[in-house]
């Protein structure tokens, strides 16, 4: 009875201990919101210092953290002339020197790699340069007007900004 006493005691010590290991293994997403006017909201999550993170190459999709980013609607949006619906879309990144283009995907389905062919729509990101630069990458969505999201990216010494509409 005592053997079975200490042994509970210390398999109490031992699994909150691995599994704080199994948490702090697990990425940590960070989610950012904008609200619309109305009460509606866009949400974006994104891993901001991901272990398999790779640095962008220029003409090459990027999935800043090492995943891809994660986009959420509960209206339908607008992004480069094109109505995303509601619901859960993937986000990529293509950089090049003069200028970004934001990927948004239909694919989510967990692990799977990008597949041009599921493309929603791609549009051109405003950039700017940085006088400090940032790493890892940073992202926020920025209430702009009633109807109006931007999506804000700081990677390095670029900031790069595209602008959502609600429809």
């Amino acid at each position: 009875m005592r053997l079975l006493v200490i042994c509970t005691l210390l398999a109490g010590l031992v699994v909150p201990g691995t599994l704080a290991l199994a948490q702090d293994s697990e990425p940590q997403l960070q989610t950012t919101y904008c609200n619309f006017a109305d009460g509606n909201q866009l949400s974006m999550q994104y891993n901001p210092s991901g272990k398999n993170q790779e640095e962008p190459k220029y003409g090459k999709v990027w999935e800043p953290g090492g995943a891809p980013m994660a986009l959420f609607t509960q209206a339908p949006v607008v992004f480069n002339h094109v109505e995303i619906p509601v619901g859960a879309f993937t986000v990529y990144v293509v950089p090049n020197k003069k200028e970004w283009t934001l990927v948004v995907s239909k694919n989510v389905a967990a692990g799977s790699k990008y597949d041009e062919t599921q493309d929603l729509v791609r549009g051109p990101m405003e950039l700017g340069n940085l006088s400090t630069p940032v790493k890892p990458i940073q992202v926020a969505l920025a209430h702009m007007a009633p109807k109006t999201c931007t999506l804000r990216l700081y990677y390095g010494n670029v900031g790069a900004m595209a602008e959502f509409t609600e429809k």
